[in-house]
């Protein structure tokens, strides 16, 4: 009987240990996965630092053949494998042929950016990325009048200052929800960049009409007097074409510009912080994503019409791709802990 009676205490203890346990072992677990599964698939040593990235080669890539390169870069507190996933670029690249890169931005006292400010950081990130370049090209036949860069958010600033300081190497670039407060004096390259960028009227991270938000004190451009800035950059003419492409989204171009760089604008009404057509992120969080248009597919026609040099004249970039089936320098210190928490955050939802 005391024999029974030990070995159902026995029982019981082991049981209530298991479920004490079982809690730190399925969160080890998913630790593990979630690492496993972002793990990134090739570094190089850029300014003396290691620099990370994941390279997608598609099936259809053939070495006797010059490839195009598309550089994407994720937002603050984003990393390669989630802007791989947002923006769903490999899909495309398996059918189109080209080469997909997505860098990894540097992680020190806050989460992951890119140090989008005109101090000595940010050159460090351009020369990373211009070092990135010149590893894929020593490695895979890529065709050097078809490099594109664009990214999210703070992606998407480092793409304008890449457009400013590797103009003779990116042929076109795009932005998605655009974190951006480098201010044009700073942009001082004379060549006009063709521009393609989507950005949400509700955008409660980078304001489409400008200001600040809680991501950083310095205050955004109004998104289309970016847009018109770039134009003027480019030497467009002063009267764009408005159209209109789904019940949410409009496009204004910007024609008639020096080399054919036209600069476009498409404009989500009520659009979140989002990449259009991507994957969905929390929209708690950021707000709607749009499934009425596709900004990779958009971003892709756009990048095909503009190679480095460009000789195509007057085509019309508005026109709709059928979707598929159905910078900014961010604070330090106390505001980086709260973008950690709320990408961390994020991170789960994912």
């Amino acid at each position: 009987m005391e024999s029974t009676s030990v070995s159902r205490r026995t029982t019981v203890i082991g049981a209530v240990l298991v479920l004490v346990a079982l809690p730190a072992v399925l969160a080890l677990t998913g630790a593990v996965t979630f690492i496993a599964r972002n793990r990134n698939n090739g570094s190089i040593v850029s300014s003396g630092q290691k620099r990370e990235y994941l390279l997608y080669v598609p099936g259809s890539y053939d070495p006797r053949k010059p490839a195009p390169l598309v550089i994407s870069l994720h937002g603050a507190g984003g990393w390669p494998v989630q802007q791989m996933e947002l923006s769903e670029w490999n899909r495309l690249a398996e059918s189109e042929g080209f080469l997909v890169v997505y860098p990894s931005g540097m992680e020190s006292a806050g989460p992951r950016i890119w140090h989008v400010d005109s101090g000595g950081v940010l050159g460090r990130d351009v020369t990373f990325i211009s070092d990135l370049i010149d590893k894929l090209e020593a490695s895979y036949n890529i065709d050097p009048s078809r490099i594109y860069a664009n990214g999210f958010s703070n992606g998407g600033g480092m793409s304008f200052a890449l457009s400013c300081t590797l103009s003779n190497r990116i042929a076109a670039v795009g932005m998605v929800g655009a974190a951006q407060t480098l201010p044009w004096s700073w942009c001082t390259d004379h060549r006009a960049v063709p521009m393609i960028a989507f950005h949400g009227t509700a955008d409660r991270m980078a304001p489409y009409h400008g200001g600040a938000s809680w991501v950083s004190q310095r205050p955004f451009p109004a998104v289309p007097t970016w847009a018109a800035n770039w134009a003027r950059r480019n030497r467009c003419g002063p009267h764009p074409l408005e159209s209109a492409v789904a019940a949410d989204v409009t496009c204004r171009e910007y024609t008639h510009c020096a080399d054919d760089a036209a600069v476009v604008l498409y404009t989500i009404e009520g659009g979140g912080h989002t990449w259009p057509g991507g994957k969905p992120l929390p929209e708690w969080f950021v707000g709607p994503t749009t499934r009425n248009i596709d900004a990779t597919r958009q971003m892709w026609a756009f990048f095909r019409a503009h190679p480095l040099p460009r000789k195509s004249q007057g085509r019309n970039r508005c026109l709709r791709v059928s979707p598929r089936e159905l910078g900014v320098t961010y604070d330090t210190g106390e505001r980086f802990s709260q973008l950690r928490e709320q990408f961390f955050s994020m991170r789960e939802s994912l």
